[in-house]
């Protein structure tokens, strides 16, 4: 037997022929029958929207199908763009709108979402599920229909299946960790290596992204009810706000991810669900022992060989000079899935979630449960693979859940890095159940938190026990959110809806916290004739007597940010060397003639700059939005808005993601707190929230910018949950094509 031990030349491994095809259709929509025509016309009759005084969408209709088609139709007016791109990219097709720079990201997409397969799950879907993706692509084949004027980058016409693409609202889907680097170089030629080609994020510069969420039960709180944050930290604009009723039990509100047809993040008159990524291990992958038999390929499984499953895909693309082209891969797979790099010469498989129809099932009908039991009932589709879920009711209960797609492994394996295919016993087993999960219900200390960290600080000493756990279940641990919200939760009392909303931007930065003595030592420690000592002393008082909270006023904001980002880039290639998070290494091991010299870099910086180091962070740290482009464009001589709080990175539980740009000195956020929504559930529900920017994609709206002073300073608004509410704050209501 001969084992083949490197990869596959890589002119066999890709066939990268290139052929001009015709252009994308110019214009708008596919032109619709008469039959299809009356059908969408007879439903929008059914479906009313009103647009509130911040412009968000309240769909109702008779049945849920009818509330969907409102839904869409209403996202598709705010923001057609981001509905189409959204779809553009679940389904592999994005290079046809942006060139060849996105070519891996669409063939990584195309491995798992084939559109042949994606219309058979179609047709076997439940009846009421395809009943609510036939009215999803009515809804939006019927705003193409009524809007001329607009042109879609490729997508002419949805159809069905195509929700099935897009199942699951994370801002970043299982998919989307598989190494487009390491997949172009499996799959790609190096001759016609492209520059885009999906670079990585430096993990040491990528922006913390996940979310909060806050659960606090009736005995916690002053009016004895449930309360609940929703608080995503995605890239901003990343979610529609709206309203969704239908007379079959839906009546749901909060944050969509732009061309979904359910709320990924919120509430209904009952229950309140808030998701914050996970870091379960749901993504394995599989060092397999190729053999080549005249040009035959399989691999070893056990005692057997297996063949190796090969298949070709076609990746379509824009040229720059505007037509259309094609690439064309040979791609393979094993039992466990496709082969996406190679590793010491050997392939590598990966595994991970593919059950579309039950993650979309699961993804809707959660929004309609109005109990704890309800909930769990959903929960038992067990296709959630990538999301905590904090959940609070009007019965009193709250609840962490981990996610419910869990395959059982053998614990003599570590996962965390890529496992011997060649070993049966690494294959994944059955789903775990969900009461072999982590889960916590009604603690008594009478509340629930996570952050993107591990379960086993979810309710303080109430927790989870790892030990009870495989390590598979959450390999991650804390991190600073997780102190700052376990920390301020057990040191609060009862909690009104206003305590949490003033929780949820608590100004606390427990990094400088721990890392800023240390600095105030080194300095202290500097010899008397060291001409440091006194060049630095008054930026050293400022840090001294700061309370480490963030604030658009605070110098010292400023400079401990500057500060800390000047001795990361100091320390990285230690911190790298040494393993662990740099974070530690700079607390902790950093000397402490690096942390002078990054406290003097930091001030040279800002002088550079600004003209002085005395400058207060709201000077630096902006809000903008001039455009409507999904990638914003940044301006210092344009209108902008100071924000108090900080990246995540250092411990803020409202977060800012934001850095300079081309041309700029000021930083911009993009990513970061995006919805907030504090809601308490008794007789009946109460809500406030804010919407990063406004609910509209268009800069020529009133709702484009409406809400971003709000965002900026915390001031969350009154959400109109029912019609009483809207009285008064209507600005218009219509059916759909109206």
């Amino acid at each position: 037997m001969k084992t083949y031990e490197t990869r596959l030349p890589l002119r066999a491994l890709a066939l990268p022929f290139l052929f001009l095809v015709s252009a994308c259709q110019a214009g708008g929509a596919a032109p619709a029958d008469s039959d299809e025509l009356d059908r969408w016309e007879q439903r929008a009759q059914e479906v009313t929207i009103t647009r509130d005084d911040w412009g968000i969408a309240h769909v109702r209709g008779p049945t849920d199908a009818d509330a969907v088609f409102g839904m869409i139709y209403a996202q598709a007016e705010d923001d057609f763009n981001r509905v189409e791109t959204n779809y553009l990219n679940s389904m592999g097709r994005l290079a046809e709108a942006e060139g060849e720079g996105e070519i891996y990201r669409d063939l990584r997409m195309k491995l798992f979402i084939d559109p042949d397969s994606m219309q058979a799950m179609y047709a076997r879907s439940p009846d009421w599920l395809r009943t609510l993706m036939d009215a999803w692509a009515d809804g939006l084949n019927y705003y193409l229909h009524t809007h001329p004027e607009v042109e879609p980058r490729v997508i002419q016409r949805f159809e069905p299946w195509m929700a099935l693409s897009f199942s699951e609202g994370s801002i970043g889907g299982d998919i989307e960790r598989v190494n487009l680097n390491r997949l172009e170089d499996f799959y790609g030629d190096p001759a016609l290596a492209l520059a885009g080609g999906g670079a990585e994020d430096d993990p040491f510069d990528r922006e913390p992204r996940g979310s909060n969420g806050i659960a606090i039960a009736p005995e916690n709180s002053a009016d004895g009810d449930a309360l609940l944050l929703i608080n995503p930290h995605t890239s901003f604009f990343f979610r529609s706000e709206l309203q969704m009723t239908s007379e079959e039990g839906l009546n749901a509100y909060g944050a969509v991810t732009w061309g979904q047809f359910f709320l990924y993040q919120g509430f209904n008159e009952r229950a309140g669900w808030m998701h914050t990524s996970s870091n379960l291990d749901v993504i394995d992958e599989f060092v397999e022992t190729v053999v080549e038999r005249d040009g035959q390929y399989s691999y070893v499984y056990g005692e057997e060989e297996r063949p190796i499953t090969t298949s070709e895909i076609t990746v379509s693309y824009r040229t720059g000079a505007g037509q259309m082209a094609e690439r064309t891969f040979t791609v393979y797979h094993t039992h466990r899935g496709p082969i996406v790099r190679e590793e010491d010469g050997q392939w590598v498989s990966v595994a991970l979630m593919n059950r579309p129809i039950e993650a979309l099932s699961q993804s809707f009908l959660r929004t309609k449960a109005e109990s704890f039991a309800e909930y769990m009932e959903v929960a038992e589709l067990k296709a959630n693979s990538s999301n905590n879920t904090i959940y609070a009711d009007a019965d009193g209960v709250i609840a962490y859940l981990h996610p419910q797609f869990v395959p059982r492994r053998d614990t003599r394996f570590d996962y965390s890095q890529p496992v011997d295919g060649s070993d049966p016993a690494t294959d994944w087993q059955e789903l775990h159940e969900l009461d072999e999960l982590p889960f916590v219900q009604n603690p008594p200390n009478g509340w629930i938190q996570n952050t993107n960290n591990h379960p086993y600080s979810a309710a303080g000493p109430y927790s989870p026990q790892r030990d009870d756990f495989p390590f598979y279940m959450n390999p991650g641990g804390e991190n600073l959110r997780g102190e700052h919200a376990v920390e301020l939760l057990s040191e609060r009392g009862k909690f009104t809806l206003e305590d949490l909303r003033e929780a949820a931007f608590d100004p606390y930065l427990p990094y400088f916290a721990r890392a800023i003595p240390p600095l105030v030592a080194a300095h202290d420690a500097l010899d008397p004739s060291d001409a440091r000592r006194a060049e630095l002393t008054e930026p050293i008082e400022q840090l001294r007597g700061w309370d480490h909270r963030w604030a658009a006023e605070s110098v010292p904001t400023a400079l401990a940010v500057y500060w800390g980002e000047a001795l990361r880039d100091l320390v990285r290639a230690d911190a790298q060397q040494a393993g662990g998070s740099v974070y530690d290494y700079m607390a902790e091991q950093a000397s402490d003639g690096q942390r002078i010299e990054a406290l003097a870099s930091a001030m040279a910086t800002l002088e550079a700059d600004f003209g002085d180091w005395r400058t207060p962070w709201g000077e630096i740290n902006r809000f903008q939005r001039l455009t409507g482009d999904i990638s914003q464009p940044f301006n210092d001589d344009e209108p902008s808005i100071p924000v108090g709080f900080t990246s995540a990175q250092w411990g803020s539980l409202a977060s800012f993601g934001a850095r300079t740009y081309p041309g700029t000195v000021r930083r911009y956020g993009t990513s970061g707190n995006s919805f907030v929504a504090v809601v308490e559930f008794g007789d009946s529900v109460q809500a406030v929230a804010v919407t990063a920017g406004g609910e509209s994609g268009d800069p020529s709206s009133p709702h484009f910018n409406d809400q971003a002073v709000r965002y900026a300073t915390g001031d969350l608004r009154e959400v109109y949950f029912y019609p009483s509410q809207l009285e008064g704050h209507t600005e218009r209501e219509y059916h759909p094509g109206q």
